[in-house]
């Protein structure tokens, strides 16, 4: 199955921390410092804090040695066509061991709007009347069919009306459907987020230059799914996702000793 898909100008890169998945690393990057936010671990998800106000990109790197597909979509909403996000639409196409970052909602091959953590009633998705998915990162990864090799077969009269019947094939109708993503409502196990949670902004315009290629399919269906759920700290906090930080407090080494006491000082020295 072909789609439209951006080949990407990007050197290939290490791999850093903080990263999930099998045929590619992803993760996500604090633009503001630079740092990958750590992937918390709870329930079967994985999950990042986001702070408010802040700019951030989703990182992929491809490990494989051929080129990759990677269909990804924010708060259930295609990053380059602003379509709600399905499996058979636009994406990335890596070459073997490219890295790239996708900083925005793709405009144009020129330009894009930047992510930003905003709250979810203000996030694209919410603007544009899809807040059902709000708080999730999604990338579909596909690998590519190989080509077709030649092959000279000689011709025997007798078997063309055999050859007919077994060259015909299902119609597209008959293709297994992709499921139905999942509503990402940020609650677990009876826990609810205390204040409103986070969604992606429409953010400021920005120069990111990609090309249109072509890529072919393996399969209709994504050969990985990586789903990776935000909030702000707090909200992950609340719901268990991050353990509480202890209050601070002093400690004193040697408790049960005294300082020594001296003659203080007269008032005004």
């Amino acid at each position: 199955m072909k789609g439209a898909c951006l080949g990407i100008l990007i050197a290939g890169m290490a791999a850093n921390a903080h990263a999930t998945g099998r045929l590619a690393d992803v993760q996500v990057i604090d633009r503001e410092t630079g740092s990958a936010l750590p992937l918390y671990r709870s329930h079967g998800e994985y999950w990042v804090a986001g702070r408010p106000g802040v700019r951030y990109s989703i990182v992929i790197q491809n490990h494989r040695g051929e080129r990759l597909l990677a269909v990804t979509a924010v708060d259930g909403v295609n990053v380059i066509s602003g379509e709600t996000g399905a499996w058979g639409q636009s994406g990335y196409v890596f070459d073997p061991g490219e890295r790239y970052e996708i900083s925005g909602w793709r405009k144009s091959n020129t330009e894009i709007a930047d992510f930003n953590f905003t709250s979810s009633g203000n996030s694209y998705a919410a603007r544009t009347g899809r807040p059902a998915n709000v708080g999730v990162i999604g990338v579909a990864l596909f690998l590519e069919r190989p080509a077709p090799v030649a092959r000279i077969d000689s011709y025997d009269p007798r078997s063309r009306s055999a050859n007919s019947a077994k060259d015909e094939v299902a119609p597209d109708s008959a293709r297994a459907a992709p499921a139905a993503p999942p509503v990402a409502s940020n609650s677990i196990g009876g826990l609810q987020a205390p204040t409103e949670k986070l969604g992606t902004g429409h953010g400021a315009r920005e120069y990111s230059y990609v090309q249109n290629t072509t890529f072919d399919r393996q399969s209709s269906t994504p050969n990985e799914v990586i789903k990776i759920r935000y909030d702000s700290y707090e909200n992950l906090v609340a719901m268990g996702v991050v353990p509480s930080r202890p209050a601070w407090q002093p400690a004193n080494p040697f408790p049960d000793s005294t300082l020594p006491k001296y003659v203080p000082d007269p008032p005004g020295g």
